[in-house]
């Protein structure tokens, strides 16, 4: 029995499912219909469920049967369902508001089978939802279920293109949505513009994510701005990192010029090997910073206690916006 991996549902959803006819191979971008938990519905076979594959997959992934290959009348069926999801959103749509209910649908999905009517929302905290539940289990004689969704689920359903003239990441491949920070942004010298970094969700954009630990591992091995380091053209101060390109621009203590050097081609300065005015520079510096800090803890002994202290881990930078 081969096992393959596909996509189903208006979430994307994937899953693991069984193939009784070992004689039939299943390829990329095949239509079948599958029985998952909510029911039978239609999905679309990615690859087949190979150890690296499934390696990839969040753990404990389900796994459901495999019915077969959508013939004309189960896609001519499909279409009509999905047709029908309007309507059936503006009557969903319609009772919310006759009810005064403080939600905001998203979708309605309609599962192939007909075992149930899955109602998107956004709303703020918790919703109590019963008695809709019960005057749409009467107006659609089918099982109601509702599911309340973040800004980010929102547009995944509903978005079509990004900024960038592409499909949107969420509603494409992304299998799941990484939580973002602008620490990402600053590492790779983004504009700071909420405008520029945004998706279409609001929240900072998921490719912000894609490349971090890149970025992160090129920061590893070059030297810090602000440190002492020995060129082939002297021994100099790091100003400034261009991270793509692995390479550092120095300022040279000997006529105070600035060049650019590749990474590989720079080294830090131990302590010891910088010179007398430098080191001395440097120790008048920590004494005199010292000495500041030691006054400044004075001075917030006068003051009331009942000020409270900051927290460096709540740094609003790091939080991730997810």
């Amino acid at each position: 029995m081969k096992r393959y991996i596909a996509r189903y549902g208006a979430m994307r959803l994937l899953g693991i499912f069984a193939h009784s006819a070992e004689d039939s191979n299943l390829f990329h971008g095949t239509k079948v219909i599958v029985r998952t938990s909510r029911g039978l519905e239609t999905a679309i076979v990615l690859c087949e469920a190979t150890a690296e594959a499934i390696a990839e997959l969040p753990p404990e992934m389900e796994e459901n049967r495999l019915i077969r290959i959508m013939t004309l009348t189960d896609e001519n069926e499909s279409r009509k369902i999905r047709e029908g999801e309007r309507d059936d959103f503006f009557r969903c749509q319609a009772i919310v508001k006759r009810m005064k209910i403080g939600m905001d649908l998203v979708r309605v999905e309609h599962i192939f089978g007909g075992e149930r009517l899955i109602v998107y929302y956004v709303a703020e905290g918790r919703i109590d939802f019963r008695e809709l539940v019960r005057v749409l289990a009467s107006e659609f004689q089918t099982r109601i279920e509702m599911k309340q969704i973040g800004v980010r689920d929102e547009t995944k359903l509903v978005a079509d293109v990004g900024d960038c003239g592409r499909e949107v990441c969420c509603n494409s491949y992304l299998i799941a949505m990484p939580p973002v920070s602008m620490k990402m942004a600053k590492l790779q010298k983004a504009t700071l513009d909420p405008t520029k970094i945004s998706g279409r969700c609001g929240r900072l954009k998921c490719c912000l994510r894609y490349e971090y630990d890149v970025y992160r591992e090129i920061v590893s091995i070059l030297p810090p701005v602000g440190k002492l380091v020995s060129t082939p053209d002297g021994n100099g101060r790091v100003i400034s990192q261009e991270l793509l390109a692995k390479k550092v621009v120095v300022e040279l203590l000997a006529d105070h010029t600035r060049k650019t050097f590749d990474g590989v081609d720079v080294a830090l300065l131990p302590m010891r090997s910088t010179d007398d005015g430098e080191k001395r520079t440097n120790d008048r510096f920590r004494r005199d910073r010292t000495q500041s800090d030691r006054t400044c803890n004075r001075n917030s002994d006068k003051e009331s206690d009942d000020e409270p202290a900051s927290d460096p881990d709540n740094d609003p930078d790091d939080s991730p916006i997810s």
